[in-house]
């Protein structure tokens, strides 16, 4: 690092303001699960009457620094005052300090890594203020400091804003899937099905009458390299099978040609937390790839179902609070077998009003996937800046 530098405690001081549980039953209170990994600003919060322990107090102004695995990155600028769990650090700008330069500093690169280094603890590793007041900063000016808050601050705020247009999409696509599963696209009389209302000329049938095949997948420990990529669990998000943190197997031919992917095949999470089983993703390319064994490959019939049609109406909220029902649970595990999946009920219209339904909602998921990717290009420019501005490798002037 070049040029002079300060240490995190000449910057800030350390606030211990405990609060007894119910002296202050109308504050906000916000523990670890209201900050963000990366944000300087909070997501949500609690109330204080709830809590039944020891929490510490915050003004306008503060920076909370989540000192639990502090490799998760989180710290926010508190907007105004409240109380927080004793596992947020509370730390108070000196007078000569940008508050929002403060908590951009524990966002950056080299902090949280000074940070990891000095945790102690296995089971909940900490961090602790004895170890991170240490941490040296480029020594700034206050005009320089609000500099690179502006900067950064401004980067922050378009980022806020994206992700504030995927929750609309997402918003709106519960609410188009509630209307095009319940009324369709040609506004027709309702009728009462076993799945609740749908148009009158619809259908309602098992996955049983249109499975083609249910197969479950390969038992093998995926490695970091080998011939063919393995799909589990983790490459479903959003009804699409995403090709990342991919691991490998070896396999003969005739075993990859058993349980080779191909597009428009459904992979069906049977087997994980409540929370996860029962997901389904849909195969969009042809590249190669096999699947793991906690996945059941669903292959439709395609003259009497769109598999894209079948996937979204799976991945509802509603009907996958259904498909939960099926679970059969033990400790942490809830299980979904391929012959619990064929009984699952669902409409069934024209094929092309099906058609006509996923063009719908592909249209959206289009819209939140240009907002997602528009996100993640900002967060790697906040990265890249924190980084580079906390090192004094660019002066904030030079961004101008």
């Amino acid at each position: 690092m070049n040029g002079s530098t300060v240490r995190l405690v000449d910057l800030c001081e350390l606030i211990a303001e405990p609060v007894r549980p119910g002296t202050r039953p109308g504050a906000l209170y916000l523990g670890l699960e209201h900050l963000a990994s990366g944000r300087l600003s909070r997501i949500g919060g609690g109330q204080a009457s709830d809590m039944r322990s020891t929490t510490s107090a915050f003004q306008p102004g503060d920076v909370l620094y989540g000192k639990l695995r502090p490799y998760l990155d989180k710290a926010i600028l508190a907007e105004g005052a409240g109380v927080c769990t004793t596992e947020l650090l509370v730390l108070r700008a000196q007078e000569c300090v940008d508050s929002r330069f403060l908590a951009a500093i524990l966002h950056s690169p080299r902090f949280v890594e000074h940070a990891v280094a000095g945790t102690t603890g296995v089971q909940h590793p900490r961090t602790s203020w004895a170890h991170v007041r240490e941490f040296e900063v480029p020594a700034l000016s206050f005009g320089e400091q609000r500099q690179v808050a502006d900067v950064l601050w401004l980067v922050h705020e378009v980022i806020r804003r994206s992700e504030t247009l995927v929750e609309e999409g997402q918003g709106l696509k519960r609410a188009a899937m509630r209307t095009l599963f319940t009324r369709g696209l040609c506004g027709e009389p309702q009728k009462e099905t076993e799945i609740g209302p749908v148009p009158g000329s619809w259908e309602v049938a098992s996955i049983d009458d249109v499975a083609v095949t249910t197969q479950y997948g390969l038992s093998m420990r995926g490695q970091p390299s080998g011939a063919y990529p393995i799909l589990r669990m983790n490459c479903q998000e959003d009804g699409k099978v995403h090709y990342r943190d991919i691991q490998f197997v070896e396999l003969d031919s005739e075993s990859y040609e058993r349980f080779q992917v191909k597009p428009g095949d459904l992979l069906f999470n049977r087997t994980n937390s409540i929370e996860l089983v029962g997901r389904m993703a849909i195969v969009e390319d042809d590249r190669p790839a096999v699947f793991a064994s906690y996945l059941v490959r669903l292959v439709v019939d395609n003259n009497r179902c769109i598999p894209e049609f079948l996937n979204y109406f799976m991945n509802w909220p509603r009907t996958q609070e259904e498909i939960k029902k099926l679970a059969s649970r033990a400790v942490g595990q809830a299980n979904i077998n391929a012959t619990k999946l064929r009984t699952v009920l669902f409409p069934l219209p024209t094929k092309d009003e099906q058609q006509e339904i996923v063009a719908n909602l592909d249209a959206i998921d289009r819209q939140i996937d240009l907002h997602r990717r528009k996100r993640t290009v900002l967060e790697e420019l906040f990265k890249a800046l924190l980084h580079k501005l906390m090192t004094g490798e660019v002066r904030a002037e030079e961004l101008g």
